[in-house]
């Protein structure tokens, strides 16, 4: 793995390791309380972070960019439990798609994506930056 593979690599691992802390720091009580009048609470924040992680890798890897919102509802990741499932299957996902990077050369091809071609690179970096908004 080149050196930008492994930078992307470790800065997608740090985001997973945060949402399991933020979520294993709440009482399952706090996970979808909102934090003040008119937020969305930190449990819907790290899920909108790991749906877009989801969205593209399963587009990466399997070429279906469906948007994971009616699988990832409040009310299907109930439980403190299932939303750290939930990341756990989102994280083997991205995994994947990172066996399919060997060297750095890997990140200049250009992928198809529902709004056209785009860069490997470029694409992964926009969704790294996306998600990261999502995150307190």
């Amino acid at each position: 793995m080149g050196h930008l593979t492994a930078w992307f690599d470790s800065e997608f691992t740090r985001l997973y390791k945060n949402w399991r802390q933020l979520i294993e720091g709440l009482d399952s009580g706090q996970i979808y309380q909102p934090t003040r009048a008119g937020s969305i609470s930190q449990g819907e924040q790290a899920l909108r972070s790991a749906r877009v992680v989801e969205q593209t890798f399963g587009g990466i890897t399997a070429n279906l960019w469906d948007d994971p919102f009616e699988w990832t509802l409040p009310e299907n990741l109930a439980t403190r439990e299932k939303l750290l499932e939930y990341f756990d299957e989102v994280e083997a996902t991205r995994r994947r798609g990172f066996e399919l990077l060997r060297t750095d050369d890997d990140l200049m091809k250009e992928v198809m994506t529902p709004a056209g071609s785009k860069q490997l690179a470029s694409l992964l970096l926009d969704i790294l930056l996306h998600a990261r908004q999502h995150v307190p």
